[in-house]
C-alpha cells in the first residue's frame, strides 16, 4: 500500500503528465469538432445533390426553368 501511494504522489507531483493529459483533452476536443463538422458537411452536400437530381428529373417545382 505504501508504493502505491508514493508512486500516486510522484504522478501527481509530476508536471510533464499534466500537460499530456491536457493536450489529450485538447485533441479530443478538436477531433470530435472535426467529426460534428464532417457529418454536418456531409448532409449539406447530400441534400444539395438530391435537390440537383430532382431539377435535373423534373420532379422539382421550384426549380428554375430557363
Amino acid at each position: 500500500m505504501t508504493k502505491l501511494g508514493l508512486s500516486l504522489r510522484r504522478m501527481l507531483g509530476d508536471k510533464r503528465g499534466i500537460s499530456s493529459v491536457e493536450y489529450a483533452l485538447l485533441l479530443a476536443v478538436i477531433g470530435a469538432g472535426i467529426a460534428v463538422a464532417a457529418g454536418t458537411l456531409s448532409n449539406s452536400i447530400a441534400e444539395e445533390m438530391t435537390k440537383s437530381a430532382e431539377c435535373i428529373d423534373g420532379t422539382n417545382p421550384d426549380c428554375a426553368q430557363g
